[in-house]
Parts: structure tokens; C-alpha cells; sequence
């Protein structure tokens, strides 16, 4: 708005001149929304390139490390159900989605067992646990069973009077030890027919045993077998009593072959249970007598009163 000049000689006022000034809108700005956008995504951008960063100079420990802080408690909660965090974290150990005990299970989670079931403070697999100890004591005790069983053999040889019995005597290894069998056949007996008396040479066999296993410190299993044939009172005398007897007989020997008492773990007699020939259960070979050598033990004693405990490993060949 602007006012015009007066003429000259007059008294009236200006006249009010009034300018109306339109501005289209298609040149103006469209707001700031974009710029809100574009910074996110700058952001974002940065946080890609730093997390590229962190898993080019981290190791997997590190990585390992930093996934477990930023996961979530529920997920940490779950997978420390066993007890870290809660008793199986609310649910039964027999969950479809827990621990598998049966066909039907689907869960993929197994529970931490130590080997043998017995677990204690002294199991370990390190340098000094007990596992590791027992790994080394059971290899040892499988060399020492071949070199005594090649022993056996040699001095067997080296004597006339025991030579003859080599197809008598076998080395069976088993998951429990070295086990020496003592074969009777349809021409030779171990023992006087129906009694636990050993004939000469069979004493002899077993005193050379003992000398040879005496220096060891394996426990000893003694078991007696027999053939099926009956007697004919079997109140007075049956297979139970003949089997029981020859097996504490073969232990009598051995012990007055010095090897010490407290290596006998188990005296047994099975009758004829366990028949070596089981298509002929009267065949004379079933009649016999094993001695194992077991595995040695571990040893182990907990506050309320002491026990003891076997952990074996299988022998993986038999000869």
C-alpha cells in the first residue's frame, strides 16, 4: 500500500493506492518428514556397519559371549532348566518338549550323566580325574592280561607234565576282566568224577597260575560249571553243591599258591546254566572252572561312611 503525491494548490488528501500481491503454493516446501526417515536410516546403516565390525575382530568365545548378554531371560531360563535356574524350569523331566525317556518323547535335550552313573567330586576326565585315571588303569590292566596269559603258556611248555593239558586251558577276554577257563573233555577231568577233589596235574595247572598272578593286584572271580547229569538223590548231593565246592576248591589252590585272600571277590556256582556247549548240555566240556582277573577299582569314600565303586570299560576284542 503506498499513498500518491497531493496536486499543487490543493487541499486534499493523497489518494491510497492498495497492491494485491498472490503467491501460488506449488512452490513451496513439502515438510520435514523426510529428514526424520533419512536419519533412521543412517542410523540403522551404522549399526549394520558396526555390527559387521564386531564379527570381523571378535572370536567365536567373544561372540559367544555377547550373544548370551543380549538374549532374552525366558530364552536363557529354558535352556538352563536342568537345575541352573530352576528344577527343569517348571516343567516335568518327561515334557514332550524336555528330556527323551521313552519312544514317544520329541524333545532333542539329554541330561548330563557322568559316565557310569555314579558321578561324586573326584570324577573328572582332566589331567588328574578319576575318569581319565580309570581309562589309563584299564589299558594297563589289558597288557598286563596278555603278558601273564603268554606266561601261563611259556611255563605250561617249559613242563612236560603240564604240556599236555594246553588244549585244557583257554584266555577268553571279557568285559569284566581276563577270564582263564579250565576245560574238562570226554577223556580228562579236572576233578575226581563227582567230587570237588582236583586230580595232580590240574593242582599243578592251577599252582602254576597262582604263581604266575600272585604279584598282581586284579581281584579274582572263581566260577564252577558242570554238565546237566543228574544224581540220584539231589538232597543229599546236586549240580548247585558240586559246582559251589570245585569253585572254592580252585580257590583253596590258588590261595595256597600265595595269592592273598583279599583278592577273592566272588565264589560262585551256576550248576549247568551256562553250558559252554548249549546244543549238548551232557557233553563233558561243560564241566569247568573260570578264573577271571577283573579289572582293578576306584576307589572312593564319601562323608557318611565309605564306598566302594567299579567304573569298567569293555574289552573291545576277545582271543
Amino acid at each position: 500500500m503506498a499513498a500518491a503525491r497531493a496536486p499543487h494548490g490543493s487541499n486534499q488528501p493523497p489518494k491510497i493506492i492498495v497492491r494485491k500481491i498472490f503467491v501460488e503454493g506449488h512452490g513451496g516446501h513439502h515438510g520435514g518428514a523426510w529428514k526424520v526417515a533419512y536419519a533412521d536410516f543412517v542410523t540403522a546403516m551404522m549399526a549394520f556397519f558396526l555390527l559387521l565390525w564386531l564379527l570381523g575382530a571378535t572370536t567365536e568365545k567373544q561372540r559367544k559371549a555377547l550373544a548370551d548378554y543380549f538374549a532374552p531371560t525366558l530364552i536363557e531360563f529354558k535352556q538352563n532348566s536342568a537345575g541352573s535356574n530352576g528344577l527343569f524350569g517348571g516343567d516335568a523331566i518327561n515334557a514332550p518338549d524336555n528330556y527323551p525317556n521313552k519312544a514317544s518323547q520329541t524333545g532333542t535335550k539329554s541330561m548330563t550323566i557322568p559316565v557310569g552313573g555314579v558321578g561324586g567330586k573326584q570324577v573328572g576326565t582332566g589331567d588328574k580325574g578319576t575318569l581319565k585315571d580309570q581309562r589309563a588303569l584299564t589299558q594297563q590292566d589289558q597288557k598286563n592280561f596278555n603278558e601273564t596269559a603268554k606266561k601261563i603258556q611259556e611255563k605250561m611248555r617249559s613242563r612236560p607234565q603240564l604240556a599236555k593239558l594246553a588244549k585244557h586251558i583257554r584266555f577268553v577276554a571279557t568285559r569284566d576282566g581276563m577270564r582263564i577257563d579250565l576245560l574238562d573233555d570226554a577223556n580228562y577231568s579236572m576233578f575226581d568224577l563227582g567230587t570237588t577233589a582236583l586230580v595232580p596235574d590240574a593242582s599243578a595247572l592251577i599252582g602254576t597260575i597262582a604263581e604266575t598272578i600272585a604279584g598282581m593286584e586284579n581281584p579274582i572271580m572263581i566260577r564252577g560249571h558242570t554238565d546237566s547229569l543228574g544224581y540220584g538223590d539231589p538232597r543229599n548231593m546236586n549240580n548247585w553243591m558240586l559246582s559251589s565246592g570245585r569253585a572254592e576248591a580252585t580257590r583253596r589252590r590258588l590261595a595256597a599258591g600265595t595269592v592273598p585272600e583279599t583278592r577273592f571277590e566272588r565264589i560262585e556256582g551256576v550248576a549247568d546254566r551256562e553250558p559252554l556247549i548249549v546244543e549238548a548240555p551232557t557233553d563233558p566240556r561243560n564241566r569247568r572252572v573260570s578264573i577271571t582277573l577283573l579289572y582293578r577299582r576306584i576307589m572312593d569314600q564319601d562323608k557318611g561312611g565309605g564306598f566302594e565303586r567299579r567304573l569298567r570299560q569293555p574289552v573291545l576284542a576277545a582271543r
